[in-house]
């Protein structure tokens, strides 16, 4: 039947899965989790932070943020710094690693979406944007 909610419901689930799972492998080659990039992908868009201020930005709690710190430190994605005005605060920097992993995700991404939704025409992405942006805003309320 078309148009049928469930059908839509469970081919979204399908993709999110899918797109998922891809993501997954790619950030294992670089021996990143979801949440380690996300860590990445946050200190690249809005540059040093300290933890509290990358705790907000994730939706986290210090604690988390703190072990995610822990652990991309210890693979040399970020660095610690004394923060310039607030000698009680730490603030976190991307290295160059870092940076050059946070440069090979937005091309992963730019790449990614090329290759699933390059011959996607411009009409069906404009109803695509359309539809998905009705959905996120009835499940994020």
């Amino acid at each position: 039947m078309p148009g049928n909610p469930v059908e839509a419901f469970d081919m979204a689930f399908q993709l999110a899965a899918r797109l998922g799972e891809a993501m997954q492998r790619a950030l294992a080659e670089r021996d990143l989790t979801p949440s380690r990039a996300e860590v990445i992908y946050v200190l690249a868009r809005d540059g040093e932070l300290v933890q509290r201020a990358l705790a907000e930005a994730l939706g986290c709690t210090p604690r988390h943020v703190t072990g995610l710190i822990d652990q991309l430190e210890g693979a040399g994605f970020v660095e610690r710094r004394a923060h310039p005005h607030d000698r009680r605060a730490t603030a976190v920097h991307l290295t160059d690693d870092g940076v050059a992993t946070a440069q090979w995700m937005t091309k992963s991404r730019h790449d990614a979406a090329r290759a699933i939704l390059g011959d996607v025409s411009e009409a069906d992405l404009a109803a695509f944007l359309r539809v998905v942006g009705l959905i996120l805003r009835g499940v994020t309320a």
